[in-house]
């Protein structure tokens, strides 16, 4: 067995992790590690909490990544420690992002903005400018994206299509929750709009619907049977809100008690 090729079969070391998700591993190693996060969870929220917080931190600092970019990065081989004091620093400019950005946020038509919608937001604006890594499993693998995703949120989730608005789903990513994990499904039309559906358990159920905005973003969210889902975007209020009332029906909730 050639160990460059495989993950290690041990407990996931910070070493390796940070690599995978800097982009650093071959692509035996890449794949290698994929496998291995589909089958430990906690490698898995590792991971998605990183780059979470990696891609805060770009939003924190208005950086822009181009693919074109006219730099180059030398990247010397980092001992264990210094990429953990870096995931640490992610950790903390995420919590600083959440922190900066929670009195900038608006309130909601018809009431006071529930946590998730408003992270919702957020992961609608870190991760939709995104064109190499926009989500974590693409669509191509939309069975092992439900099943992951799924058993992460611990509830058989499904994937409304939104081909007859002309939205094609890209794929999906597993996100850090306010209580527990949350999933972010991101759809994009031929122009390159992109809407984004984020789920996630909560401990409160009710039916209403309601609308939550940031500058030209718009977010439809609501509450059934213990999860809340959002629906965010940055086309017109009336046709998100159509698309909101077909996904929720699409997932077993009453829009009829929304009208």
């Amino acid at each position: 067995m050639n160990n460059d090729a495989r993950y290690p079969e041990s407990a996931p070391n910070l070493r390796m992790l940070s690599a995978f998700v800097d982009d650093e591993l071959s692509e035996n190693e890449t794949a290698a590690v994929r496998e291995h996060l589909a089958h430990d969870e906690q490698a898995a929220a590792q991971v998605a909490a990183w780059r979470a917080q990696k891609a805060a931190l770009r939003a924190l600092c208005g950086a822009t990544v181009r693919d074109d970019s006219q730099f180059v990065v030398l990247h010397a081989r980092t001992p264990w420690w210094r990429k953990a004091v870096l995931a640490a620093c992610w950790l903390v400019a995420g919590a600083g992002l959440a922190l900066a950005l929670g009195p900038l946020v608006p309130r909601l038509t018809g009431g006071d903005t529930m946590s998730f919608a408003r992270r919702a937001d957020i992961a609608y604006a870190v991760y939709t400018p995104e064109r190499r890594h926009p989500v974590e499993v693409a669509a191509a693998e939309e069975e092992h994206l439900i099943n992951w995703l799924s058993k992460r949120l611990n509830r058989q989730l499904s994937v409304p299509s939104l081909q007859e608005y002309g939205y094609s789903l890209v794929g999906g990513r597993l996100l850090p929750g306010e209580a527990g994990p949350a999933a972010q499904f991101m759809y994009e039309n031929p122009t390159g709009g992109r809407l984004t559906l984020y789920v996630t358990g909560v401990p409160k159920d009710e039916t209403a619907f309601r609308l939550f905005r940031d500058g030209n973003r718009r977010t439809f969210y609501w509450v059934n049977d213990g999860m809340g889902y959002a629906l965010s975007g940055p086309i017109a209020e009336g046709k998100l809100r159509t698309i909101a009332i077909d996904v929720c029906s699409a997932l077993g909730g009453r829009p009829e008690a929304w009208q």
